[in-house]
Parts: structure tokens; sequence; C-alpha cells
């Protein structure tokens, strides 16, 4: 029975220095919000670019597999098919 208003008054404390916590959190997040920086158009143009060139790169890959694969089953259900 002791514990539990020990632990109740433990609660207590907690709320009350919840505003205080929300108030160190806010001040953190504010700081840590200065610290960012928006990337200039360059970079923007750059990081874009390698972006789409890699899109390219495997949707090539992958149809030149697929291409293979593809030829590969029918070439088999073919040789199968007139056995």
């Amino acid at each position: 029975m002791g514990n539990a208003l020990a632990s109740a008054g433990d609660c207590g404390d907690r709320i009350k220095s919840c505003p205080e916590r929300i108030r160190a959190l806010y001040n953190v997040v504010r700081r840590e919000m200065h610290k960012i920086t928006a990337p200039t158009c360059k970079e923007v143009r750059a990081t874009t670019t390698v972006v789409v060139i890699t899109v390219f790169i495997f949707g090539l890959y992958f149809f030149v597999i697929d291409y293979f694969i593809q030829h590969g089953m029918t070439t088999l259900f073919d040789y199968f098919k007139h056995r």
C-alpha cells in the first residue's frame, strides 16, 4: 500500500514538470532548426540529374533482363510443347 502512495507522488511530480520538459524540448528543436540549411538550386539540379540517370539505367537493366527471361521461357515452353 505504501508503494502505491509513493508512486502516486512520483506521478504528480512528473505531471508538474511536464510544461518545463515541453519548453526544453521546444528550445532544443528551435536550436536544431537553425542549423538546417536548404539546398541550393545547383545542388537540387545535380541530385535530380543523378536520380533521373539512375532511374533510366535501372529501367534499361530490368528491360533487358525481362526480355531475356521472357525469351528464355518462351523457348523453353515451345521446346516442351513440340516434344
